[in-house]
């Protein structure tokens, strides 16, 4: 109890990820290797669209509490419900690029709004 009142709500907000994924029965993104498919959960950080080769790629970092991964989906402008904060299951093939974890066009599912 003392620890949670002396810890800082984005540790707090870090551990509660860290419980969701392993309830979930999902791969930490800190376990997460280049080329390993996973599936791996957390919250949306930032949204972005970022063109690739001169091809729209709409960009997401994926956060766990464990680590950070880009979700790059390619060709892509918007996808309704994917902006920040929101929780989302994703499965792929990780890549390493410039030193970060990304998933390229993953297979995904939302989470419930009303679990958040």
């Amino acid at each position: 109890m003392l620890d949670r009142l002396s810890s800082s709500q984005e540790d707090l907000e870090s551990e509660e990820l860290r419980e969701d994924a392993e309830t979930a029965g999902c791969t930490r993104i800190g376990d997460c290797h280049d080329r390993q498919i996973v599936t791996v959960t957390g919250t949306l950080r930032t949204v972005t669209l970022r063109p690739r080769a001169g091809v729209p790629a709409l960009e997401a970092e994926l956060f766990d509490g464990s680590a950070a991964l880009d979700v790059v989906w390619l060709g892509r402008r918007s996808i309704v419900g994917i902006e920040p904060g929101r929780k989302l299951i994703a499965s792929g093939r990780i890549s390493m690029s410039r030193g970060r974890r990304v998933l390229f066009n993953p297979k995904y599912e939302l989470r419930p709004l009303g679990r958040e």
